[in-house]
């Protein structure tokens, strides 16, 4: 006779926040940030960055520098990420109506107990304001 045992491989949410950017354009020079309590226990991240953008939104990706501050080690780690939001027909990739909703995984981090992290997001377009993008979140889980 054979034994099946199931676990589980939930994640816990640590982290889920989004800011706000006016519709009319996010300025490159806007950069966000969100900044985390300290870690209860020390973990591995798996972090993601959240996307909602409107029809207005003019390209079909949008590049995102992401630094992330660990304090207290003041480790600077920074990510490019390359977003495709549109396939070649014209077609949103996101979910939703008039708002698209995108998630878009960066690599794992790992945070030590009374770890810190403040991550900054900012776009890298050549174009100066972004029209249409509307929020940015980010979000932190942990096994």
């Amino acid at each position: 006779m054979a034994a099946v045992v199931i676990t589980s491989c939930q994640r816990r949410t640590l982290y889920h926040n989004f800011e706000h950017t006016p519709l009319s354009g996010w300025e490159r020079n806007d950069t966000l940030l969100f900044t985390t309590p300290p870690a209860s226990e020390g973990a591995v991240l798996q972090r993601e960055i959240e996307l909602r953008i409107s029809q207005k939104y003019p390209f079909q990706r949008v590049n995102l520098i992401v630094e992330q501050l660990t304090l207290p080690s003041n480790i600077v780690r920074r990510d490019t990420v390359n977003c495709s939001l549109v396939d070649q027909k014209g077609n949103f990739l996101g979910e939703g109506i008039t708002l698209f909703q995108y998630r878009f995984r960066l690599p794992d981090a790992t945070v030590d107990k009374g770890d810190s992290l403040t991550i900054s997001i900012r776009h890298n377009m050549k174009r100066e304001t972004l029209p249409g993008m509307a929020d940015i979140g980010l979000r932190l889980t942990a096994q």
